[in-house]
């Protein structure tokens, strides 16, 4: 108990640092001055209209990916799932090209037309899954998972027919955007934008610790203790996938931090979700904005999106969880 308390300290003590000192580092040095908004107005203009929103929505959005990957890995009872498996991300992606293919430039309660269309694709891959497996008798784990890796495959496939048929800016704006980053973030609306969607799934993670500690131990297990297992998956399911299709909309598909951050976190504090959940919301975080500032130094004064970088770290990883694999062939969470 007091080992996970140091931990979790730790950890909301340099999830602080980062957001505090991310903003400053850059290819340009920002004096703390313009903090105040005093100094050089570029300088001011450069920390409160780029960094600092952006080390902001980076915390957002790892804190969201890490938390959807900790319920959903609890829920499958699977080391693989986070929520990409699910198809969510190719969703969100296939809504955004079809809305840079067919040039329709609006917005709508001062969101952009892009992150509408985000929206609609990952709801239409919400809807699916779930009707494909409420069509059955109950929830099953497996037929989500491959409901969802079906949906992803599909929803690629368009985003490659769709790129294919553009012509070639459109086709090199849509790669750009599928490689996920935070370069679009500019000012504080797409961070009120993503901001209600994460803390109403973080709080429903939160409020099933209770749940997600039973089912980790077994679907047979959480029933006898009382565990209303279809709403419980339907609530997780659901709260994610809006979730993770709001960081979607605004940061393109950014692969694997759902997937990495609960393995660490699981490693440092055990697998009680009362400890887990809050140290891999915080782990998220800074895991996700150190990528974003490396990701926009390594290469200054070009930036590498950092959908690439966080997939150069998970995919080693992902296969290290394959070879971790019981004897059974069921992976060891």
């Amino acid at each position: 108990m007091v080992r996970r308390g140091i931990v979790l300290s730790l950890l909301a003590g340099l999830a602080v640092l980062a957001l505090v000192g991310l903003p400053f580092v850059g290819m340009e040095r920002i004096p703390l001055a313009s903090l105040w908004r005093q100094g050089h107005p570029v300088d001011v203009a450069i920390l409160w209209k780029h960094r600092l929103p952006r080390v902001i929505m980076a915390f957002l959005a790892g804190s969201g990916l890490a938390a959807g990957g900790l319920a959903f890995q609890a829920v499958f009872r699977n080391p693989l799932a986070e929520p990409f498996t699910l198809g969510v991300a190719s969703g969100a992606a296939l809504g955004a090209v079809v809305y840079i293919h067919l040039k329709l430039p609006f917005s709508l309660l001062w969101i952009s037309g892009v992150s509408w269309f985000a929206f609609a694709g990952a709801l239409l891959a919400v809807t699916l899954v779930y009707g494909l497996t409420r069509s059955r008798q109950g929830f099953s784990t497996a037929t989500m998972l491959l409901a969802g890796v079906a949906v992803s495959f599909c929803f690629s496939s368009l985003i490659l027919l769709i790129q294919y048929l553009s012509d070639f800016t459109q086709s090199f704006i849509i790669l750009r955007w599928v490689m996920g980053g935070l370069n679009s973030v500019v000012g504080f609306g797409e961070v009120l934008t993503v901001l209600p969607l994460v803390a109403i799934g973080t709080i429903l993670v939160l409020y099933l610790t209770h749940e997600l500690n039973l089912l980790i131990l077994g679907e047979e297990l959480a029933i006898s203790r009382g565990v209303a297992l279809n709403r419980t998956k339907a609530i997780v399911f659901v709260a994610v996938s809006l979730m993770v299709g709001g960081i979607v909309a605004v940061c393109g598909p950014i692969g694997f931090v759902g997937l990495v951050v609960p393995h660490i976190c699981r490693l440092m504090v055990g697998p009680d979700h009362r400890f887990l959940t809050p140290a891999t919301l915080l782990c998220g975080a800074i895991l996700l904005s150190l990528c974003d500032a490396l990701a926009r130094t390594i290469m200054a004064p070009a930036e590498m999106p950092v959908g690439i970088l966080t997939s150069l770290l998970g995919g080693p990883f992902f296969l290290w969880l394959l070879v971790r694999q019981g004897p059974s062939g069921e992976a060891v969470i």
